[in-house]
């Protein structure tokens, strides 16, 4: 948890344990380490930033149980909308030698979210079965706490219902029995044409997403939060070499 969170919420101790949610599901108490933690991995070095990811998750969600999600004026010149996952696109490196950058991002349900335990009413917690972070509408108040002590942005409002939404890895999906099998990811994995997005289980060393991680370098963002988010990017390679001249110009 972040440093500054700690120490405020110092003096009243470590948190409980909360009571079940609505649905029967457990939450795991703050700090405590779980055995299965659910998480995407991003492969940066494929993401072509076509937004399918974006669309499919606007789409699902807007449909599924954790909607509708609002879009009062989305052709506007200040469009209103909530999204669960955006693709952030710019440019690195200089000229000649730009690469084009996409970064999708979402809720990173992070082992130390520094949004749960400044909800003033227990709306957002961490699940204990899978360490999936989810807002329970039912007690979101929309005072936005939470998207103040998140440091990736990854909170938004949802306008009409006053509630605060993000990215619920699609749990809804996940385990609907009633899908195939193949079909039981996240909307946006299922979508991304490239395959730049992996699902799994990151505490399972043997699993898909933990071996890619572990043999290419995946990292966290923005480690010096100390929130240890549990979704993962796998780096760029080299894309910045000087271009090859011909003629005595560049090829």
């Amino acid at each position: 948890m972040i440093k500054w969170l700690k120490e405020l919420l110092n003096p009243v101790g470590p948190a409980a344990l909360v009571s079940e949610s609505p649905s029967g599901l457990s939450r795991a108490q703050v700090g405590e380490t779980l055995a299965k933690q659910l998480a995407l991995v991003i492969d940066l070095n494929v993401c072509v930033g076509c937004h399918a990811c974006v669309t499919s998750c606007k789409q699902w969600n807007t449909s599924g149980a954790a909607g509708p999600l609002m879009d009062a004026q989305p052709y506007d010149a200040n469009p209103t909308g909530t999204f669960f996952n955006r693709v952030q696109t710019y440019e690195a490196g200089s000229f000649p030698n730009t690469d084009t950058v996409h970064f999708p991002k979402s809720c990173l349900h992070c082992a130390e979210p520094p949004c749960v335990p400044v909800c003033p009413t227990g709306a957002s917690y961490k699940r204990k079965e899978d360490g999936i972070v989810l807002v329970d509408y039912d007690k979101c108040i929309g005072c936005k706490y939470c998207s103040w002590a998140c440091p990736y942005g990854a909170r938004e409002l949802d306008e009409e219902r006053q509630v605060m939404t993000k990215c619920t890895l699609c749990v809804d999906r996940i385990y609907d029995e009633t899908m195939p099998a193949e079909d039981r990811k996240p909307a946006c994995v299922k979508a991304c044409p490239t395959s730049a997005r992996l699902f799994g289980d990151v505490n399972d060393v043997n699993s898909e997403v933990s071996v890619a991680i572990r043999e290419r370098g995946g990292y966290a963002l923005m480690p010096e939060w100390d929130t240890q988010p549990s979704n993962r990017y796998l780096p760029r390679r080299n894309q910045s070499a000087p271009r090859a001249e011909v003629g005595g110009t560049s090829a």
